[in-house]
């Protein structure tokens, strides 16, 4: 739906600043994506939203045409498959970049070229002992170490993190149910997170509210933030994490730990995490089901919702 709202209004009011010491600010642009890419609907969206290193941004959808890529200006671009990819992370590798993604669904992680070409799947690993029958594998999200060790957060399944090595052979289990410290209660999204030196992952712990440091081998490090409202992934670009919050906000921390914005703040609770919201409720600059985010080279948040209709935001970072 076309909002018709001056852009210099927009700057005035949706400026979101926070009085958070050495915070970033930031101003929504509005209708910046293709309503209707490709002249269809975005359609549902249970996914993410990652940047390859042109700026391309690429949108999952549970739709036949699976990733939507706009170009860094909105536009539509092509789409290829797989579709009903729950979150995905580009890596550049020695032959180029390529797409690590997690498929619940399917009961499968799998690593594609960026035309949608699949090179691997991971199905469900019985060796790790958590699985009857060869059920209960459901991936939320996936990350790889500099090793090329992988690790999977299987967060709609056993609430393990699973450790693979670069062969894809199953090392290790680690977490597990609860909510006390160490224990997941739906591990949701995961990255590596090397802005302290040593690799560290960074796991988003959504229904226990919180997200976390545990080092490749499968410890617990510590909480770096708790009481946020459902974290459902993590993009580090530079100094900066990115969290989109399922309960309507993105927050954006730094090396340290600190707050330092918080986006798309939407005070309506009834909208929060509500797939089903219609387009006839959706406001400018406020975020009803953040699921997916990323943030660009230039500091730029490119936001992505769990959304029946396909619901995108670019929050431009002032400088």
């Amino acid at each position: 739906m076309k909002r018709f709202i001056h852009s210099s209004l927009v700057t005035i009011f949706a400026v979101v600043s926070f009085s958070v010491a050495g915070e970033l600010k930031y101003v929504v642009e509005p209708n910046f994506f293709e309503e209707k890419p490709g002249n269809e609907q975005l359609g549902p969206c249970h996914g993410g939203a990652v940047i390859d290193k042109a700026g391309n941004i690429y949108i999952t959808t549970d739709t036949k045409r699976g990733i939507v890529v706009f170009s860094p200006k909105g536009k539509f671009l092509r789409s290829f498959g797989p579709s009903h990819i729950h979150a995905l992370e580009i890596r550049d590798e020695s032959g180029g970049e390529v797409i690590y993604a997690a498929r619940p669904n399917f009961h499968e992680v799998v690593k594609l070229k960026l035309n949608g070409e699949q090179e691997w799947a991971i199905t469900t690993p019985e060796e790790a002992g958590l699985y009857k029958e060869g059920k209960g594998f459901n991936p939320c999200a996936v990350t790889v170490a500099p090793d090329g060790s992988i690790f999977v957060a299987d967060g709609y399944g056993s609430n393990y993190v699973l450790k693979f090595d670069k062969n894809r052979k199953f090392v290790k289990a680690f977490g597990g149910p609860g909510a006390e410290d160490g224990k997941f209660k739906t591990c949701h999204g995961i990255g590596l997170d090397t802005r302290l030196g040593k690799p560290l992952l960074l796991v988003c712990n959504r229904n226990n509210n919180r997200v976390e440091h545990w080092d490749t081998e499968g410890n617990f490090v510590k909480v770096i933030q708790r009481d946020l409202r459902m974290p459902a992934a993590v993009h580090i670009q530079g100094e900066y994490a990115v969290f989109p919050e399922l309960q309507g906000r993105v927050t954006v921390i730094d090396k340290s730990g600190n707050i330092v914005a918080q986006v798309g703040d939407n005070p309506v609770a009834s909208q929060r995490a509500n797939f089903g919201l219609p387009p006839s409720e959706w406001k400018e600059g406020v975020c009803n089901s953040p699921h997916g985010a990323s943030m660009d080279k230039e500091g730029n948040l490119i936001v992505s919702e769990w959304s029946q209709f396909g619901h995108l935001h670019k929050f431009r970072r002032v400088k």
